[in-house]
C-alpha cells in the first residue's frame, strides 16, 4: 500500500510540473515614456506607437506574447520597474555600464547615437562652439549627462525633449542634445519646426539601445533575447528602420 502511494504521489508531482511548465508566460507589461519621436510617441488617436512600439511588438510575436504598454515619464520609469508594475522597459534606453550594474539588459536591438541640434542660422559645430550658453536635454538621458560633463556649457534639464526644442525654437536655449532618432524627427520631418534646425555636430556617441528587465528576471530576457534574435534574422529591424527612420 506505502508502495502505491509513493508511485501516486511522484505521478501527481511530476503532472503538476508538466502543467507548470505548460503554463509559460503569454504576456508582458511594458513602460515606455512616449514623448520620443520617431521612436516612442503618442499618435492622434492617443495610442501609443514608434519604432521601438513595432519592434516590440515583432520581437513578441515571435515568440507568443502579447504585450500591455504603459506610458510612464522618464523619471519615475526605473522606479516602476523596481516595484515590480511592470516586467520591462522599452523606451530607447541606452545600455551602460552604471545601468547594468542594476538592471539585466536585452541584446542590443538598435544602435544610436547623441547629436546636438542647433538653430538653422547658428554656426556651432560641437558644444565647445556654444561656450557660455544654455543646452537643453531630456533630464536623466546620456544626452544631459553629455551636457554635464563639456566645459563652459550650462544645462537646462527638461522633463520631455518636446519642450527642450519649443524652447530652442523660441531662442531661450542655443542648442538640444538628444538621439538620432528624435534629432531626425525634428530638423527634417516635425512641421511645426521646419527649416529652424539643423544637425549641427556628428555623433558625439555610439549608444546601443537595449530592453531593460529587472536584474534576475532570466524568464522574460531570454524570451526578449529569443525574439530580438528572430526578428534580426528576418530583416523585420530593418524594415522598421526604413519605415520610422529614414
Amino acid at each position: 500500500m506505502k508502495t502505491a502511494r509513493i508511485v501516486l504521489i511522484c505521478f501527481l508531482a511530476v503532472f503538476c510540473l508538466t502543467g507548470m511548465a505548460a503554463a509559460a508566460r503569454t504576456k508582458i507589461v511594458v513602460a515606455t515614456d512616449a514623448t520620443w519621436p520617431l521612436m516612442e510617441m503618442m499618435d492622434k488617436n492617443n495610442a501609443i506607437v514608434g519604432f521601438d512600439i513595432d519592434l516590440l511588438n515583432a520581437v513578441a510575436k515571435e515568440v507568443g506574447l502579447t504585450v500591455e504598454y504603459r506610458n510612464t515619464p522618464w523619471d519615475k520609469i526605473f522606479e516602476g520597474l523596481d516595484a515590480g508594475k511592470y516586467d520591462a522597459i522599452i523606451s530607447s534606453v541606452t545600455i551602460t555600464d552604471d545601468r547594468r550594474k542594476k538592471y539585466d539588459f536585452t541584446d542590443p536591438y538598435f544602435s544610436a547615437g547623441q547629436i546636438l541640434v542647433a538653430p538653422q542660422s547658428s554656426k556651432a559645430r560641437t558644444l565647445a562652439d556654444l561656450k557660455g550658453s544654455k543646452i537643453g536635454a531630456q533630464s536623466g538621458t546620456t544626452g544631459a549627462m553629455i551636457i554635464t560633463r563639456a566645459p563652459g556649457v550650462e544645462l537646462k534639464a527638461y522633463d520631455d525633449i518636446q519642450a527642450a526644442f519649443a524652447d530652442l525654437a523660441s531662442g531661450r536655449i542655443q542648442g538640444v542634445v538628444c538621439d538620432t532618432p528624435a534629432a531626425a524627427n525634428y530638423v527634417f520631418q516635425n512641421p511645426q519646426y521646419k527649416g529652424k534646425f539643423r544637425i549641427a555636430s556628428s555623433p558625439l556617441t555610439q549608444e546601443p539601445y537595449g530592453i531593460v528587465v529587472k536584474k534576475g528576471n532570466k524568464e522574460v530576457l531570454d524570451l526578449l533575447n529569443k525574439g530580438i534574435k528572430a526578428v534580426k534574422a528576418k530583416g523585420i529591424d530593418k524594415q522598421l528602420e526604413k519605415k520610422w527612420l529614414k
